[in-house]
């Protein structure tokens, strides 16, 4: 099976159009926040849906640190999931997703999850980030972009995988998240691909020792 993208090279920069946050004159900004461009092909004649997971893997998993200007996220520090995007039951036809098809902008309080044209959307984990926050918080679904902390020194790698799966619904329950949805998946999957974009708001971020782009 085969990914391609016109918006993220693999192994390369994410482009500030797919991000959520951006760099700023005094600090981050807000993004453009499109979802990327992504097309697949070479997949098992009896696909009977897709499922498609962003995830950046590099997420501290303590934020005691996190976007304070007197200090940095250290690179060593243990590092746990974040999912960007979770979407399912994506038609078997469906072979490619325009950019800005699932996210266009920052929608504060997020989108709606749920059944769209494209696909079942899943929640992101900016859902937990804003929490209770009174003019952010709310269910994110589908795509929201990186936003990395700006004072991590390590570099963020994000995961697109498109699943095709041999089920055409998952039948997961309202408001799903990522972890659900890898879940639903195992035992159904009858091939992937993944592309891996980087991206971060600290110059002088780098990759964590051993970390491989395939």
């Amino acid at each position: 099976m085969k990914l391609t993208s016109r918006s993220i090279v693999n192994g390369q920069r994410i482009p500030v159009s797919n991000a959520m946050g951006a760099p700023g004159a005094d600090g981050p900004v807000p993004g453009p926040n499109k979802s990327p461009h992504l097309a697949w092909s070479e997949f098992p004649a009896e696909t009977k849906s897709f499922a498609i997971v962003c995830h950046d893997p590099d997420v501290p998993s303590v934020g005691d640190d996190v976007n304070k200007p007197d200090r940095t996220v250290p690179i060593d520090l243990p590092r746990v999931d974040f999912y960007h995007w979770v979407l399912v039951d994506v038609a078997p036809t469906t072979t490619e997703l325009t950019e800005g098809i699932d996210a266009d902008g920052i929608v504060p309080k997020g989108k709606q999850p749920g059944r769209t044209a494209i696909g079942v959307r899943g929640i992101n984990d900016y859902t937990s980030w804003f929490g209770d926050d009174p003019d952010m918080g709310g269910d994110y679904g589908g795509y929201d972009g990186p936003w990395p902390p700006f004072n991590d020194e390590r570099l963020h790698h994000y995961h697109f995988t498109v699943y095709a799966l041999d089920v055409d619904s998952l039948a997961l329950p309202e408001k799903f998240r990522g972890p659900d949805a890898i879940a639903a998946i195992e035992g159904h999957i009858l091939d992937k691909a993944t592309i891996i974009g980087t991206y971060a708001l600290n110059a002088d971020a780098s990759a964590a020792p051993g970390t491989r782009i395939e």
